[in-house]
């Protein structure tokens, strides 16, 4: 199949994915990002507040503006200290939503393995027994392969950095990097199906190259969700578990088993 028909496949597979989970009852599982994304929310404004007080308080530092002296230079520096304190918002809120992400997979990686593990086991009817030593498996596996994809994704967006200097060419950098990303989270979720097939790690990331238009479009979603001001991390959380479902339905449906 061609790229855009596995993204197809792979988009197709998420309409699906939602009814699959309120059909069978999995709709409790989303009890977990709840509380994940309480504990994120709190912690991340916190440490976002502290960072940006930290960074305003060594800028006035360097620039001193108690010892101005002219007309204006209360308003000024007011001014100053409020842009200045937008665009350093603005700066971790969007490094929080890069790095978020990976956050969200990692974290809950031992229930997206119980779920893509589950969502095979109702289509197929296949008894997979429960093994604790499994799981614990399958969610380092989850960790490792979050991180490797993110120090992946951490040098493509300093290449793209640089070629975004370049005039015509810079132009492709900013959608270039949104699809590296879906890639790579698509790539994290279509992998809890690959170690059940008893892929190395090796063979996942071959086996995720042969389907990149399924890693693309199932990584899409979770991608969009990151960009949303504010609310994408606390998304992404929900999201996860509806792109996993679709990534097993996806998988399955590539290898003509649905």
């Amino acid at each position: 199949m061609s790229l855009l028909s596995d993204i197809q496949i792979a988009l197709g597979s998420y309409n699906k994915a939602v009814e699959f989970i309120r059909k069978h009852g999995m709709l409790k599982l989303f009890v977990l990002p709840i509380l994940l994304n309480i504990l994120l929310l709190v912690l991340g404004l916190n440490l976002v507040g502290s960072l940006t007080d930290s960074a305003i308080v060594a800028i006035q530092k360097a620039w001193e503006p108690e010892s101005w002296d002219f007309w204006g230079a209360e308003f000024l520096a007011g001014a100053l200290n409020f842009f200045i304190w937008l665009i350093l918002r603005i700066f971790f809120f969007l490094f929080f939503a890069f790095i978020g992400g990976y956050v969200i997979l990692i974290l809950l990686s031992p229930l997206l393995a119980y779920v893509s593990e589950k969502t095979e086991k109702i289509l197929l009817g296949t008894d997979v027994p429960f093994s604790w030593i499994q799981l614990l498996k399958d969610m380092w596996r989850g960790i490792v392969l979050a991180i490797r994809n993110f120090l992946i994704e951490l040098m493509a967006i300093i290449i793209l950095f640089f070629v975004s200097f370049i005039p015509v060419v810079g132009l492709i950098s900013t959608p270039l990097l949104f699809f590296i990303s879906s890639y790579y989270y698509g790539f994290s979720f279509m992998d809890y199906t690959a170690e059940r097939r008893k892929l190395t790690v090796k063979e996942s990331i071959h086996f995720v190259k042969q389907n990149k238009g399924l890693a693309i479009g199932n990584g899409l979603p979770f991608a969009l969700a990151l960009l949303i001001p504010v609310i994408g991390v606390s998304l992404s959380g929900f999201i996860a578990l509806i792109s996993t479902v679709a990534a097993t339905m996806a998988i399955l449906k590539k290898e003509e088993k649905l």
